[in-house]
């Protein structure tokens, strides 16, 4: 039920729900985990196929982006403050577009929240990465 301003009472939604997330990083902490713990640290926190971008131009920059999607997703699951398994949340590149995609226990976590389909946003500069994610759900 939502309220609706057009006749002061509740109404039955037939729009989809939504969840937003948003989230940016400081690009230069990223390079400072990677300079401190190295490979124990991108096993951690991103799958390989996230990790290979660091073999590209910007690439660090690129990863920020990518922990900026995690850090997203996490917000717009609801679950801001509590520890999560990152490596579940992965950005994936589908036709040059970043896709998010979930895993394991957030996957399930998604289906339980009723998540129908997720868009991704990601962005950096020099020093900052951020991404958006909005999921729809029913």
């Amino acid at each position: 039920m939502i309220w609706s301003t057009f006749t002061g009472g509740f109404r039955r939604s037939t729009v989809p729900r939504i969840s937003v997330g948003c989230d940016l990083v400081d690009v230069a902490e990223v390079a400072e985990s990677l300079s401190t713990f190295g490979e124990r640290y991108l096993a951690r926190v991103f799958t390989p196929a996230e990790a290979s971008v660091l073999d590209s131009s910007n690439g660090v920059m690129r990863l920020a982006a990518r922990f900026a999607a995690k850090e997203a997703a996490i917000k717009a699951l609801g679950l801001s403050g509590q520890a999560t398994p990152l490596r579940e949340i992965e950005v994936v590149m589908r036709a040059e577009v970043p896709v998010l995609v979930l895993h394991g226990s957030m996957a399930d976590l998604a289906t339980e929240r009723r998540w129908t389909a997720n868009s991704l946003s990601l962005s950096h500069t020099d020093s900052s990465a951020m991404a958006v994610v909005v999921a729809t759900h029913s």
